[in-house]
This record gives structure tokens, sequence and C-alpha cells, in this order.
């Protein structure tokens, strides 16, 4: 006799469910359920895909990067600590908690600091949409590993995504994409996808909003030691300067996390990748209304190019249609603030 608990429940739909161990257990859900969880995480794509816009009005008002960052970072800290308060107490042994705040400490710092100083060297849209080339350097890596096979359309859409950047580069009015600015978005996609492994290892077992809250603290204290050695760190000086720190720290950090993490319990890993592609769209999108940046047919063009490659590997990692096996599987932590994955 069927459960009366999955009445209503469209077959083959799956969500998933909290284990006390910080895993995530797929189970059947409603097409009320599904169409909740889309929604949740494309206001996280568009919270994160914020993030450039408004670090660029911060920083065109006078405050410095390590500043915004460090701020951003430490609010969002005390917010994430409240929250793992007032959740079930999950163990987390002093070493896994060093290693998690290292790993967003030196890493996440760096990648959030290389990505947004490329905003000194080209426009939004480019930056958006090179550094989302992520998750094609994250299959390349894991077929060199030996850890996936190089399958024929892991191979097609590898092509197109670098189809996509010569796309955007190559052409004869691409002039404006700096050398410079390239390099540090294509190199920050680079580590990213290098990163990605690191900090699934290292959060693995931990409930994601407690993993947040050492990343993001790691983060804090690793901008806190960066700007009082470069002297660049301050108090933002106006009522303006604040209410940037706090969006970034709210819109861009905790909301976008708080988003993503509920609708993936319901998505899974495969979907929520494929729905999170408007963010470098939502991201041109603001670039071109609140900075008046210029469009040209090859950024979007390549653009959709590399989006469109996102899509095929995500969709390309569905799992067999038929009956399967509840899925359990750790909670991934998406690192910030990638107006794009790292931010």
């Amino acid at each position: 006799m069927a459960n009366p608990r999955n009445r209503g429940q469209k077959p083959g739909v799956l969500s998933a469910r909290w284990h006390s161990a910080g895993t995530l257990v797929h189970m059947p859900s409603t097409d009320r359920s599904v169409a909740r969880a889309t929604l949740l995480v494309i206001v996280s794509a568009c919270c994160f895909g914020s993030l450039t816009t408004i670090v660029l009005f911060a920083t065109r008002t006078g405050m410095s990067l390590v500043t915004a960052m460090f701020w951003r970072y430490l609010l969002a800290a005390l917010i994430l600590m409240m929250l793992v308060r007032t959740a079930p107490r999950a163990a987390i042994s002093r070493r896994q908690a060093a290693r998690l705040m290292l790993t967003g400490g030196l890493a996440q710092a760096v990648i959030t600091y290389l990505s947004l100083l490329a905003l000194d060297y080209m426009p939004v849209a480019p930056l958006a949409f090179l550094f989302y080339t992520y998750p094609a350097w994250l299959t390349a890596i894991s077929a060199t590993r030996g850890k996936e096979p190089l399958t024929s359309t892991r191979v097609i859409a590898l092509a197109i995504a670098m189809g996509g950047i010569v796309v955007m580069v190559g052409a004869p009015s691409a002039g404006s994409l700096n050398p410079t600015g390239l390099a540090l978005a294509l190199g920050t996609a680079l580590l990213y996808a290098l990163y990605l492994p690191a900090i699934a290892s290292a959060q693995k077992g931990v409930p994601a909003v407690t993993a947040t809250f050492y990343l993001v603290a790691g983060v804090a204290a690793s901008f806190l030691i960066a700007g009082v050695a470069t002297g660049e760190l301050g108090l933002p000086q106006t009522p303006a300067l604040w209410g940037y720190v706090v969006l970034l720290a709210v819109l861009c950090t905790v909301m976008a996390f708080g988003a993503l993490l509920a609708g993936l319990r319901t998505l899974g890993p495969v979907r929520t990748g494929i729905v999170a592609t408007i963010e470098p769209f939502f991201t041109t999108l603001l670039g071109a209304v609140f900075l008046s940046d210029q469009l040209g047919a090859e950024v979007l063009a390549g653009g959709a190019m590399i989006a469109g490659a996102v899509i095929l590997l995500q969709w390309q990692g569905r799992p067999t249609p038929g009956p399967q096996p509840p899925s359990v599987f750790p909670a991934p932590t998406r690192s910030a603030d990638s107006g794009c994955r790292s931010d």
C-alpha cells in the first residue's frame, strides 16, 4: 500500500531532507516544492550576481576593496554565527573547524580578491561569463586526474566553452578586454575549479550552515590581516558606504547562501547548477542598467556559449530514469561571492 505521506507527489521528482550528520537524502517532492526550490535558486543566483555591481558602487565611492570585503564577511559571519547557535548542535572537531577556516581564509579570500580585482580591467559582463567557465575547467581537471571519464558529451561541452572564450576575446570589437583582466578572470576560474574539491573534502560531514560560517569567518580574518598589513583597512565613512556593506553581507552572502542551500535540498546539484546559469546574465543586465556597460554582440554570444556548455555538463550528469535507491551525499557549500561562486 502506498504511503499516505506520498499522496499528491509526482513520481520521479526528488527532493532532499537533512540527516543529523549534515547530509541530504533525496525524497519524493511535489510540483509545488520543486517550483519553490527553483525560485529559491533563481533568487540565490540573482543575489550572487549582484555582487560585482555593488562592489563597484562601493569602491567608486571611496571604499577600498579590502575594506569592503572585510566588513562584508565580518557582518556575514556574525549573522551566520547566530544561525548556527539556533540550529541543532552538530559535532565538529577543532581540527576540522581550523581546516575550514584556513581553506576559506587562504584560498577563498585569494579567489574573491583576484576575481573582483579584475573589475579594474574589464566590465562586469565579460568577467561574469569568463569566471563561469570554472565548471569546464573542473571537468577537465577531474578527467585528467582520472576521477571522472571524459565522455564525448563533456568533450563537446568543453569545446563549446572554449569557443565562447574565443568569441568574446577574439572578436575585433573585444579590444576592451584588457590582457590583465582576462588573465585574472580565467585564472580565478581555474583556481576555483581547483578549490572546489578541496573545500568539499574539508566540509564533509558538517552541516552546510556550520561549514559556511567557518569559511566566512576565515575569509574575514584573512582580509583583516591583509588590511592591517597594507594599511588599507578602515571604517566605512558614510551611511551610503555602510549601506553597500550591509547589502554585500546580507544580500550577496547570507541570503545568497541560504536560498541556494534551501533550493538545493529539493532540486539536487544537477538541476540547481542548470538553474543557476542565469547568474552571469543577471550580472550582465545589472551592469548595463546601473553601470552603463556597453554590451557587444560578441559578449552575449560568447556568454551564451559558456552558459550552454555549463548546462550541457550538468545535464549530462543527470541520473538515469527509472527506480533509484535513495541518494545520500554531503551538502555542498557554495563559495562566495562569485557574482560568481567564489565570492
